[in-house]
């Protein structure tokens, strides 16, 4: 993993974290809206993560961890509500009783209590019937035969070509960015490059962690983090979970766009191999229930027949290379034909990694359908392990649901729609009384014995309309009124209404000691406060400009 230096922002604020505790991994839920800009530095020791939400807010955060983390096997993960990150433990097995070392914990760090187990001294409520479903998955392909097989990938030897400094362009979630580091050239390769729809390879040559695989015509250059010697003889291993798990979803794809062809004359167009589910982009409007149905019993039916899958080199004039079907071949394309063969289901050409026989798929789940480009239907599916993990989150999810709710699984739906019906109906109330509120509090400072020229006032809960509320129910025109709403130290919106020349002057102080983001007219200045930690010190100052004009009047 590159090291990303993040240094700490000038006016920033931690974004929350909820973190919980597992054997192997601990997990961190960054509690960001719509994140971007994220960088994140993951140590074996400590990690910095920097982002930025809709609102351009700053957030910085650096935790110093409990205990040490393999860098190279913690990743993150954006989403559009939270930044997960995803640690894995150098000492497995072996309970974080806190997130930091420092055993002080700091206001933005919470327990994750609902995802949080005793793993060390208690069974999960209902782990057994877990079990049994788990087994049940596992037998769907009957008669599968022995696992496949990693041997003849994890001691290759072979020779350093060559070793360049270089900068690699690629995505991540969504985002591009450049790696620098150096570009290796082997003299022969068990890593396979990007290509066909299919991720490429991670692992190892020697100790170097090879980041990228990337093919340049009949190359594979391999992008690592620090320089390897030329010339020298390493052992080159490959991550085989990742490697596995693309080999399983690949087939996947390979037999669902064999059948969805045969079946209905559905020609797969383009398709996806993604972190957690992959997608066929299927060459027609839609795809009814029960055709979906069909589809997911005939690749499971062919899954269970324990059908070989071979590999054919042919020359790229051999008769047989019409058959088969094939997008083309790219432009510099060199050497033989591959073709992926499933016996008596279909022939693709192919530069993927496969498996040996379809029973290494385990099971294959299609989840369901999308609307796609172009009158197309997106088509999504999971394959092998990945449906394992999928049913082993849907399962803690039911389960938390059922804890939350008090409800049995198939009640969730129903006590959900009743929950959000309350919320909006408490909500709609809780919006009434604010306004009554905001009415109420003018009236109490219109009305007072000791009325001045100046009127502020701080309410943790509110939103611009009851701010603006109040503004109204007040005379602006001779009274300076400062109002907030939001945490007393933290985030949240402000408003200065008054006479125009005063607001206009005083509205760029109020943003920098709040700094805030706003803009102003017709003697109103509002916007919302990164933090409200100098609000006092900001009413006080607001106070006094208030009495300097008053004595400059008389």
């Amino acid at each position: 993993m590159n090291k990303v230096k993040i240094p700490r922002p000038e006016h920033s604020q931690p974004a929350h974290a909820y973190w919980y505790d597992r054997k192997k991994y601990v997990t961190i839920n960054f509690v960001v809206q719509k994140p971007k800009d994220v960088k994140v530095d993951i140590q074996t020791d400590k990690m910095i993560l920097f982002c930025k939400n809709d609102e351009e807010d700053v957030f910085y955060n650096e935790l110093h961890f409990f205990e040490k983390v393999q860098i190279h096997d913690s990743r993150e993960r954006v989403y559009d509500r939270t930044i997960n990150v995803l640690l894995r433990k150098v000492k497995p097995d072996f309970a974080w009783p806190r997130l930091q070392k420092n055993p002080e914990k700091p206001s933005w760090i919470s327990v994750d209590f609902d995802n949080w187990r005793d793993w060390e001294h208690e069974e999960d409520e209902g782990k057994e019937e877990y079990d049994r479903y788990m087994d049940m998955i596992k037998e769907m392909s009957t008669n599968k035969g022995p696992a496949p097989d990693m041997d003849d990938l994890s001691d290759f030897v072979t020779s350093v070509v060559s070793c360049c400094p270089a900068e690699l362009k690629h995505e991540v979630n969504g985002k591009k960015e450049t790696l620098k580091g150096f570009n290796v050239k082997l003299q022969d390769t068990i890593l396979f490059p990007e290509g066909g729809g299919q991720p490429d390879d991670h692992g190892f040559i020697g100790d170097v962690p090879v980041l990228r695989v990337t093919r340049q015509g009949p190359d594979a250059v391999h992008f690592v983090s620090s320089s390897v010697e030329p010339g020298q003889e390493v052992q080159l291993r490959v991550d085989w979970d990742r490697r596995f798990d693309h080999m399983q979803q690949h087939s996947g794809q390979h037999l669902i766009t064999a059948l969805a062809d045969a079946m209905f004359g559905y020609k797969t167009t383009s398709w996806e191999l993604g972190r957690q589910r992959s997608t066929i982009e299927l060459d027609t409007p839609c795809v009814k229930p029960a055709q979906l149905q069909s589809l997911e019993e005939a690749v499971n039916e062919k899954i269970r027949a324990h059908i070989p899958v071979n590999v054919q080199l042919l020359s790229i004039d051999d008769p047989i290379v019409e058959k088969v079907r094939s997008r083309g071949l790219p432009d510099d394309h060199a050497g033989p034909i591959r073709i992926i063969d499933i016996e008596g289901v279909d022939a693709n050409m192919c530069c993927g990694t496969h498996v040996s026989n379809l029973s290494h798929l385990q099971v294959i789940k299609l989840l369901g359908t999308e609307k796609g480009k172009k009158n197309k239907t997106s088509l999504i599916f999971l394959a092998g392990n990945r449906v394992l993990k999928y049913a082993e989150k849907s399962y803690n999810t039911e389960r938390s649901l059922v804890s939350l709710l008090k409800t049995g699984p198939d009640e969730h739906v129903e006590a959900v729609d009743k929950i959000q019906k309350s919320v909006k109906l408490l909500q709609k109330t809780n919006l009434g009384l604010l306004r009554d509120m905001a009415v109420l509090i003018a009236q109490d400072f219109k009305n007072g014995p000791n009325r001045s020229n100046f009127f502020s006032f701080h309410k943790k809960e509110g939103d611009n309309e009851f701010m603006n509320i109040i503004a109204n129910e007040i005379n602006t025109e001779e009274t300076l009124v400062f109002l907030t709403v939001g945490e007393e130290k933290g985030p949240g919106l402000f408003l200065l209404a008054g006479p125009n020349g005063r607001v206009a002057e005083l509205g760029p102080r109020v943003l920098e000691m709040l700094q805030g983001k706003g803009a102003g007219k017709n003697g109103r200045f509002q916007g919302k406060a990164q933090s409200l930690a100098r609000r006092g010190e900001l009413e006080a100052f607001l106070q006094q400009c208030c009495k300097q004009h008053t004595s400059e009047e008389e």
